[in-house]
């Protein structure tokens, strides 16, 4: 089990490059960053496909650098060996919510699940 310090960058690193992808409509970054089942499963393009809303929307949430994360459940590692992390940020004028999912890929915890709510 990553440290909270761990998990809170894990957290605020992807949500960070999930912001920068948003911003620029491009995926590929924030792509080469996932883990690599992840990757295999979901190719820039069809990972635009899926975040089209927030790019629609001009969804901004880099502000959640600056803010601590509020936990809504307990970090855990599951019995398949991914780390789950869900929480939010208290942003204005809207609250960022996140579930994660994490695994060992590529020598480092990786993302390989994610939902975002912006309400």
């Amino acid at each position: 089990m990553p440290s909270p310090f761990v998990q809170e960058v894990l957290v605020k690193s992807i949500l960070v490059s999930l912001n920068d992808a948003v911003a620029a409509d491009n995926f590929t970054v924030f792509h080469a960053k996932i883990s690599k089942p992840f990757r295999d499963q979901f190719p820039p393009d069809r990972l635009q496909g899926i975040f089209k809303d927030l790019v629609e929307k001009h969804a901004v949430f880099d502000a959640v650098v600056a803010k601590p994360i509020v936990v809504d459940e307990e970090a855990k590692v599951d019995d398949k060996g991914v780390l789950r992390l869900k929480g939010h940020f208290e942003t204005a004028p809207k609250q960022v919510k996140y579930q994660l999912a994490f695994i060992p890929s590529d020598g480092a915890w990786k993302l390989s699940g994610i939902t975002i709510d912006i309400e």
